[in-house]
């Protein structure tokens, strides 16, 4: 590990050198090539992830998009000059690159997420560590390979691989580096406090992406029609494996009955299969063990009182959508992420109920709320504690120039446009004096 940070550090001053032109004409070509492998990608994340062709499709979309939006940023990396009450004084804030950035990217959306923890440290001038997911490492090898073919220089971008088993040692080497001067990670909130709690021994700056419980609120006088879709889509969508999707739909009382008829048939609808084998909408999930803890979330909300309304148990990855009714405080299914394809609904009394319910998590990284007046869906979008919340839209939704992250348990720090510059910049106060000083001493 430390060869390898040695070998980023020592590209960096270079690197940082390196003008904006060049820089933007390079991730502009990491973009098309890592639309040149779109095939090699589906085949490796439907062999290492589950994953269904369409969302492997998915990833090298928003992958290529977020590194075109990263080209586009290398002139948007500016300063500020700053008015002084120094006579003759002229003070600048300046944004410079910081060093080596390692970026630990994780195997659910292992395209768009293994671009975003490179893309923008790589525009800001700051060379970069790629550590890839145990579960994907053919994924994000791909994503190295696009790099390289692109033409960036020797030690710009760098891949580290490793077995599961050593994976802590990996990651804390990698921490521990002097080079390392930041560090992104996504991933979950358990590891994340580890990744955090190695990174504060060396007061170094972290941008943490982590787990969820997004929170879905329909109100009495949404479109049930668009909530159901919506719902389903966020729920459902990659198996449930991702971290902005819908965990918890929060129903007021008054449509509670015909919003879960609707989202019941919806479910129902909703077909899974092995994706080397065909393209229904759900593939497998990652492993067995996401099948045993979302067994385990059922059997505990039904022993305490809650109804399967659609899908149910599963005996192998392939899951199916499944809904429970009747969700309450005391069932792990309330508060546990599950990471799978089945998710909560949680009756309300009316909108301030809904909010609180939505507040009741340790978690606050995406959430949503559907209502047709768009005033009132606003008031409750910001009683909500999140980093990301869509009014009358599915709290699934990523665009590579907005500012993503979260707050609580979901981490800190944001990914995305403006804010990564700030993410991945050092800023610098420099001053130039005009005229003679004059000193009390």
């Amino acid at each position: 590990m430390p060869a390898i940070a040695a070998r980023a550090a020592a590209a960096f001053p270079a690197w940082a050198a390196t003008g904006p032109g060049t820089r933007r004409a390079l991730l502009m070509k990491a973009a098309g090539a890592l639309e040149a492998r779109a095939q090699a990608f589906a085949e490796a994340m439907i062999a290492e992830n589950g994953a269904t062709f369409g969302w492997a499709m998915f990833n090298v979309e928003l992958a290529a998009g977020v590194v075109r939006e990263a080209a586009a940023i290398t002139t948007q990396i500016t300063g500020e000059v700053i008015p002084s009450d120094k006579p003759g004084c002229i003070a600048m804030a300046l944004k410079e690159p910081v060093g080596v950035i390692l970026g630990i990217a994780p195997w659910n959306g292992p395209i768009v997420l293994g671009v975003r923890a490179i893309a923008v440290p790589l525009a800001c001038g700051n060379t970069v560590i790629l550590k890839a997911s145990e579960t994907c490492p053919r994924t994000h090898e791909l994503i190295y390979e696009a790099f390289l073919e692109a033409g960036f220089p020797e030690g710009v971008v760098n891949l580290v691989t490793n077995a599961p088993a050593d994976a802590g040692e990996v990651v804390g080497a990698l921490i521990d580096a002097p080079q390392v001067k930041r560090i992104n990670f996504t991933g979950s909130t358990e590891k994340g406090r580890i990744v955090a709690r190695r990174a504060a021994e060396h007061l170094k700056p972290v941008v943490l992406e982590l787990g969820g419980k997004a929170p879905l609120i329909v109100l009495e006088d949404a479109d049930l029609d668009e909530a159901v879709a919506a719902a389903a889509f966020g729920a459902f969508m990659n198996q449930g494996q991702i971290c902005m999707s819908t965990e918890r739909i929060i129903v007021v009382d008054a449509i509670a009955d015909a919003f879960v008829a609707k989202f019941a048939a919806k479910a129902m609808s909703i077909a899974a299969g092995d994706p080397r084998e065909g393209a229904a909408p759900l593939g497998a999930v990652v492993a067995e063990r996401t099948v045993h803890a979302v067994n385990d979330l059922i059997d505990d909300a039904t022993t305490k009182g809650a109804k399967i309304i659609a899908g149910g148990k599963a005996n192998s990855v392939i899951m199916p959508a499944t809904v429970v009714d009747g969700v309450t405080a005391e069932m792990g299914l309330y508060t546990d992420e599950s990471f799978g394809p089945v998710v909560a609904i949680i009756r309300a009394r009316d909108a301030d109920h809904a909010v609180d319910l939505a507040n009741d998590s340790q978690y606050g990284l995406a959430s949503s709320v559907f209502t047709s007046d768009i005033v009132k869906g606003l008031g409750v979008a910001r009683r909500i504690n999140s980093g990301i919340c869509h009014i009358n839209g599915p709290t699934v939704h990523d665009e590579p120039q907005m500012p993503f992250g979260g707050v609580g348990a979901s981490g800190h720090g944001r990914f995305g446009g403006k804010q990564g510059i700030d993410s991945f910049t050092e800023t610098r106060w420099i001053t130039i004096e005009t005229q003679p000083g004059r000193f009390p001493i």
